[in-house]
């Protein structure tokens, strides 16, 4: 028996002007349909420039309701036509709370439900503690047209307990929207390879494969500059690299993967026979102590 799925990866740079956004974004979804893709993946937060580098109240009108949000609207009418299932970051506004939201749309055009990023980073260039609540969906999988998926969010990928609950909770594929690039505080540090190398550990040891979408080009923000380095992948079950973009320019990713066979890997494998949930009791604290 075979169940294959055909995902992508895009990468693409984004201006101030969110039609604009919502339009390149559309090109590269049916790009990637055309080529035969059934899930296919956007950056992080794509509607907008990666408006975190300051902290500026300004900024808070980019947050939307789920219901109201332009680019959620705009690509379940997609969704719905060319029958693919999309992940789409969005910056929600739920009454007093804002929150680094992304909606799960189903091939019929129909929202699954959101997930509200867990991990937020704070940092030079990075500073989202300003701008979102922690998400408190917990970590969440949708059985979606196509396969079981769990959805992470950019600082998300860096947990590898993300990845083993949304894997224990029967997802079949991994997906991490992402914005990440340069540090503007230390342009000598480059984290590409360390940043990719975080989420092939989670195929590696989950026996699942993992796609990221990252950003790219040059964002500014008064005296402050990222650049982002793209080099959204897909990487497979063993953590093997499959599909790679480069660094600067726009673009698809695709790749196939039978999902009984990887259901099959896993189960062979043992790993998830062979865990033992009461001797990781220190993982569910802050510093490993057992005795509080």
């Amino acid at each position: 028996m075979m169940r294959n799925v055909k995902i992508a990866a895009t990468q693409m740079s984004c201006s101030s002007n969110i039609d604009e956004n919502i339009c390149r974004a559309d090109a590269l979804v049916r790009q990637a349909a055309a080529e035969g893709a059934q899930i296919i993946l956007l950056q992080e937060l794509f509607e907008t420039p990666y408006f975190c580098q300051k902290e500026k109240a300004d900024y808070y009108v980019y947050a939307t309701e789920l219901e109201h949000n332009k680019a959620v609207n705009h690509f379940r009418a997609v969704a719905k036509e060319l029958k693919v299932v999309l992940p789409i970051s969005f910056y929600e506004k739920k009454n007093y709370a804002r929150y680094n939201s992304l909606a799960v749309i189903d091939a019929d055009g129909e929202v699954l439900g959101k997930y509200r990023k867990s991990h937020i980073p704070d940092g030079p260039g990075y500073e989202e503690k300003f701008y979102f609540n922690p998400g408190d969906t917990g970590f969440k999988v949708w059985k979606t047209r196509y396969a079981k998926i769990g959805v992470g969010v950019c600082w998300d990928q860096w947990y590898p307990e993300a990845a083993r609950c949304m894997a224990l909770m029967g997802a079949e594929l991994l997906f991490y929207p992402t914005a990440i690039g340069s540090e503007p505080q230390d342009g000598s540090i480059d984290s590409k390879d360390h940043w990719q190398m975080c989420m092939r550990g989670h195929a590696a040891q989950n026996l699942i494969p993992v796609i990221a979408s990252n950003r790219i080009g040059e964002e500014r923000d008064e005296d402050s500059s990222i650049h982002f380095y793209g080099s959204s992948f897909i990487a497979g079950p063993q953590g093997n690299m499959i599909a790679e973009a480069n660094r600067t320019e726009p673009g698809v990713l695709t790749a196939e993967f039978d999902l009984d066979l990887l259901e099959t890997q896993r189960i062979e494998w043992g790993i998830f026979r062979d865990r033992r949930p009461e001797l990781y009791k220190a993982i569910a604290t802050y510093d490993g102590d057992l005795a509080l």
